[in-house]
């Protein structure tokens, strides 16, 4: 049996977890992982993925994943830059990787 957090523990945690979302927003084109935004909000990388997805639906690396493709569309779109300098202008590392999940977003490849 587990105990639930007390309401001000509840809020406390959505607090926490909103400034992680915020620093995802923010800084999506950096090098973010689950562990450095678990470190940010001093929880462990778990207990963080597992609060993330109950508040917002989603794992915190999916929403990073979104944010980065909403960015790419914008930065394609212009057309001044080919996809392979949109990847890492959002800040994905693998082309692939890149490729993959805006296919799966977006329901087109880049």
């Amino acid at each position: 049996m587990t105990s639930r957090p007390d309401p001000e523990q509840r809020l406390r945690d959505l607090a926490r977890l909103r400034r992680v979302r915020d620093r995802i927003d923010r800084e999506y084109a950096q090098p973010l992982d689950v562990e450095a935004l678990a470190r940010g909000a001093n929880m462990s990388a778990g207990h963080l993925s597992r609060e993330f997805r109950a508040a917002y639906g989603e794992s915190p690396y999916s929403y990073l994943m979104t944010r980065r493709i909403e960015r790419a569309m914008t930065l394609l779109r212009r057309g001044d830059l080919s996809v392979t300098e949109v990847c890492f202008e959002v800040g994905c590392s693998s082309l692939g990787t890149f490729s993959t999940r805006f296919t799966e977003l977006v329901g087109m490849p880049p």
